[in-house]
């Protein structure tokens, strides 16, 4: 039984379309197990400008001060998870909220506190927090917030957190939903790129901008056993598949 992860933005919690949770359905017919994360950026942004607190991005990252920190915890948590895990039941699945704190289940670190804050990237995951929902038939639906040793919470970028969940539970698919059909060059879709390949398509240009960090994190999972990775704007559609160099002749 293969799983398959799912990373959506917090924007996408308003408009999952009923062809998207066909799809889950039709995974799951075929004995796959769901993992869904979920973002939120805009409406962190939202929340912050509404409590005029300042909004400050260096390197793609939120600059995460303390208070920062507890608006995102309370917008991921509070927010954006229980819309989506309400919308997950109300077409008929069996849904549950996860988060850093569920049985120690995403371990972080610092990256930089000086220059960032509170933001951290992934030391461990702990599968046994997931694979414990997927043995009761239901889809963890998590939040993208670590905790360090001393138990100090940490913003975490959601596509990070979907690859190393995927590396952690083996993942036969994973899948980082944006707004575009994929990666783009010169006016054609791309069908498939091998993870050599990625390099070559930054130094000319046709990977670009939030595209860079997301082929990166793809790169990583595909290095560490996620057989495929999707970057694609609908679940229904392969979009641009990301597979180890050597995959495909």
């Amino acid at each position: 039984m293969g799983k398959i992860v799912v990373k959506i933005g917090g924007v996408a919690s308003d408009n999952l379309t009923e062809s998207f949770f066909e799809q889950i359905e039709l995974w799951q017919s075929y004995g796959h197990e769901i993992i869904i994360v979920h973002g939120g950026g805009y409406y962190i942004t939202e929340m912050m400008e509404r409590l005029n607190i300042p909004v400050m991005i260096k390197d793609g990252l939120r600059v995460t001060t303390e208070q920062a920190l507890k608006v995102t915890q309370m917008v991921l948590i509070g927010q954006v998870q229980p819309t989506i895990t309400t919308l997950f039941q109300q077409q008929g699945f069996g849904t549950i909220g996860l988060n850093a704190s569920s049985d120690n289940m995403i371990q972080g670190t610092f990256i930089d506190q000086n220059k960032l804050g509170y933001v951290g990237e992934i030391t461990e995951i702990n599968p046994a927090a997931i694979e414990g929902v997927l043995h009761k038939n239901y889809i963890p639906i998590i939040a993208p917030l670590g905790m360090t040793e001393t138990g100090q919470w940490l913003n975490i970028n959601a596509d990070d957190t979907a690859c190393k969940i995927a590396e952690a539970v083996d993942a036969d698919a994973l899948y980082l939903l944006t707004d575009v059909p994929g990666v783009k060059q010169a006016d054609e879709w791309l069908e498939k790129i091998s993870t050599n390949e990625v390099e070559q398509l930054k130094v000319d240009k046709v990977i670009t901008g939030g595209m860079i960090p997301k082929l990166d994190s793809a790169v990583d999972a595909l290095e560490n056993g996620v057989s495929e990775v999707h970057i694609t704007n609908c679940i229904e559609s392969a979009g641009t598949v990301i597979v180890k160099e050597g995959v495909f002749a």
